[in-house]
């Protein structure tokens, strides 16, 4: 592939909110870490009615944080959750019970989930569940395309499943933004880990983002402002095809492990990321096993060996 379109010179102020447009401040958490980057994007929406979308982990430092940036707590009107990651939800709950103001997503850390994932979640032992929040609960479920509006901004929920079941991005009407959550970022790829994320699902959002050439500027949870969505839409999409195709050659070779597979086409990464980057390629092999294009035998578990069909 081209040369990626990354931006990795980012390195904002962490625990102070930034003015980074009009009625927009973002604050960054302080869980920097190789699956993070510099901490979680908080981001605060309008002046007298405000949304607090994605308020993080639960850290009592970034809880103070926010309220300070806030000042009076009255102001918070609505608290948004992308999805329900332990560095994106935790604090929700706490920063409610501050503010009195309800918490909004999708639904709880199963929702969203496909058939195929839940079914195998039933069935097969997958391993997984990095950092997910299993208590979360919103106080409002949203569907696809529901508005959320006060007096200021006017934001449409577009479901985005993939990285995670309940994952939804988030459209500034009227301005040509969106905060995309972990959906797309600006520093790297996603991470995709059955079963609370899905393969199939993730390409599918990934296209339906395409069809909104509308869309100028993506505020991600983590890493830099991207002004060139489509691009990055474009290098994902044709980013988890070439994977695809090197996950297809390996197993043209013999039979492997996720795990053999991802030491043999994730070369020069952080050994430290090796454990992500073999469920990455499990996601592919059970999207594989879909399309009856690889098989293994049963049970289905990340540690299976595969073979071609």
């Amino acid at each position: 592939m081209d040369d990626d379109p990354f931006i990795l010179d980012f390195n904002p102020p962490v625990g102070r909110p930034e003015q980074i447009a009009p009625g927009l401040r973002r604050l960054v958490a302080p869980n920097a870490s190789p699956m993070t980057f510099r901490g979680t994007n908080t981001y605060l929406l309008g002046e007298a009615e405000i949304a607090v979308i994605d308020p993080g982990p639960d850290d009592p430092a970034h809880l103070a944080a926010i309220l300070a940036a806030i000042g009076d707590p009255r102001r918070i009107s609505h608290i948004i959750v992308t999805h329900s990651h332990l560095d994106h939800s935790p604090l929700a709950r706490r920063l409610a019970q501050r503010c009195s103001a309800p918490v909004l997503a999708l639904g709880d850390s199963t929702a969203g989930r496909s058939a195929r994932m839940q079914a195998l979640a039933e069935t097969v032992h997958l391993g997984g569940g990095e950092g997910v929040d299993t208590e979360f609960c919103p106080d409002i479920c949203l569907a696809d395309d529901q508005q959320i509006s006060t007096r200021e901004w006017r934001l449409r929920a577009i479901a985005t499943p993939g990285h995670f079941s309940n994952h939804m991005c988030f459209a500034l009407e009227d301005s040509g933004t969106v905060f995309t959550g972990d959906h797309v970022m600006s520093w790297a790829t996603t991470l995709v880990s059955p079963p609370d994320g899905d393969l199939a699902a993730f390409m599918a959002s990934l296209k339906k983002m395409q069809e909104r050439p509308g869309d100028r500027r993506y505020f991600p949870a983590h890493g830099a402002v991207l002004d060139d969505p489509q691009t990055m839409l474009a290098y994902q999409i044709a980013h988890r095809q070439q994977r695809e195709a090197e996950i297809l050659a390996v197993l043209g070779l013999g039979k492997a492990t996720p795990r053999q597979i991802a030491q043999q086409i994730y070369t020069g990464i952080d050994p430290a990321l090796i454990p992500m980057a073999t469920r990455n390629v499990f996601a592919h092999l059970i999207d594989l096993m879909d399309k009856n294009i690889t098989t293994c035998a049963d049970p289905l578990t990340p540690d299976s060996i595969f073979s071609r069909v």
